[in-house]
């Protein structure tokens, strides 16, 4: 590998983007490698594509933020955060199989075609050996199929979609994050006994593969404790106004709204609903009620008092007191002033988890590093056991039911543990019908 194409890894500082560079020749032909891109110099790249603008652009901030310090522990710097009690003790802080971990990044704007050209050119140009991050369902699928195809691992970062890893599913592609049935399994009973199982839902959706699955997963979810779904409404993903969709709610007969909105979108979608003064409303001889499926705290954040009461699932909560989660959230606040979101969590697990396979495999080679991975079972990341699955590359353990406090300390405050679900009651067979259609394949090592 040339000297010019090590030094244009440039390592970000504090967020500072990246050097535009030159181009260089596509790796995609190179019949060199024994696999693709593999590293042949004393440092080895990982390639963080994540939104940096867009309506998920708070989410991708802090994913950035994550990366930059698993960077920095698997290479020995500051005090090792997770790598101390993740269950494998594979990983010393000393890189990775020697080398030590560069990264570059790349701005996924929430859109699939510049998520794609994002990471394809990480991975010509930059020689990223894996790809991670995203925090849209449809970036990932783009992305995970381009990595597919490039014989690139990628270890997906905030993907909520059940077709991540269903009818989406790739063999080199691998996601921490939970999904939509999960969403909908451990929300229903929480739903069903603090507001009964006699309620007619209206919901708002997300179009397109993330907000379509969580929709259905909700929607069965609860209709299987008795409520009715009374219609579901499809919003364009660049929609800031939401008011023209809230307004027909009121004369719809529903008395629950379900959002079934991300990020920006779900804080403007909340915050119209409330100035409609729908939390205010009696319907049908019931408090009118408002349910969020899928929650961050930067969205809790951003929605202030108006999330206060409101029922969500997250995939991780900084205020949860097991060692891993307690590690990570001392060196997350000691670097940056505040606690981690969820989807920094998952993406700071998910650099972990890559480079701990690629220990214990012996190889940078994607096939080595997908063998490692499947079947894996671990600890100490701060979701309790997991275990990745074979069969389609999911990993399974306890999903949080949160809540909108109604009395928060600070503005990082504004969620509360309702539910630890146990991972028993959120699994689910590999041909689910949810799940149906796709087909993991082979793993592709890009040689």
């Amino acid at each position: 590998m040339s000297k010019f194409h090590v030094n244009r890894r440039t390592l970000i500082k504090s967020g500072a983007a990246i050097g535009a560079g030159l181009a260089l020749p596509t790796i995609f032909t190179s019949s060199a490698n024994a696999y693709m891109n593999e590293p042949k110099g004393g440092s080895v790249v990982f390639g963080f594509n994540v939104p940096q603008t867009g309506p998920y652009a708070d989410e991708g901030a802090d994913e950035l933020r994550a990366y930059q310090l698993a960077v920095e522990h698997l290479n020995g710097e500051g005090d090792g955060g997770m790598i101390g009690t993740f269950s494998s003790k594979m990983l010393k802080g000393n890189g990775v199989l020697g080398k030590k971990v560069e990264f570059v990044s790349g701005d996924t704007q929430t859109k699939s075609d510049a998520a794609r050209a994002s990471a394809k050119s990480m991975i010509e140009k930059d020689g990223a050996i894996m790809i991670t991050g995203g925090s849209s369902s449809g970036v990932a699928v783009a992305v995970q199929g381009l990595c597919q195809e490039a014989g690139i691992i990628f270890m997906a970062g905030l993907t909520h979609s059940n077709d991540t890893t269903g009818k989406d599913k790739k063999a080199n592609g691998f996601r921490h994050f939970f999904n939509a049935y999960m969403s909908g399994a451990a929300l229903a009973p929480v739903l069903a006994k603090n507001y009964g199982t006699d309620r007619r839902a209206y919901h708002l959706t997300a179009d397109y593969t993330w907000g379509w699955t969580q929709q259905e997963s909700i929607q069965a979810a609860t209709e299987g404790v008795g409520w009715e779904t009374v219609n579901n409404v499809l919003t364009p993903l660049a929609t800031t106004d939401f008011s023209s969709y809230i307004a027909p709610v009121l004369n719809s007969g529903a008395d629950v709204l379900i959002l079934n909105h991300y990020g920006g979108n779900m804080v403007n979608s909340l915050t119209n609903a409330v100035q409609f003064g729908l939390r205010d409303k009696m319907v049908n001889g019931k408090q009118f009620e408002i349910v969020v499926p899928l929650y961050s705290e930067l969205m809790a954040k951003g929605a202030g008092p108006n999330i206060k009461g409101v029922f969500g699932s997250t995939n991780w909560s900084w205020t949860l007191q097991d060692e891993g989660t307690k590690a990570f959230v001392k060196s997350f606040g000691e670097k940056y002033g505040f606690p981690p979101s969820n989807a920094a969590q998952t993406c700071y697990a998910q650099a972990l988890l890559y480079a701990d396979a690629a220990e214990r495999a012996g190889t940078f080679d994607p096939c080595g590093i997908a063998e490692s991975l499947e079947g894996f079972e671990f600890d100490g990341l701060g979701n309790g056991p997991t275990l990745y699955r074979k069969e389609d590359h999911q990993c399974f353990k306890d999903v949080l039911v949160m809540k909108g406090k109604e009395d928060p300390t600070n503005e990082y405050d504004a969620l509360e543990i309702v539910e630890v679900t146990p991972r028993a009651q959120v699994e689910y067979a590999p041909d689910h019908p949810m799940f149906a259609g796709g087909d993991l394949g082979k793993c592709n090592s890009g040689a």
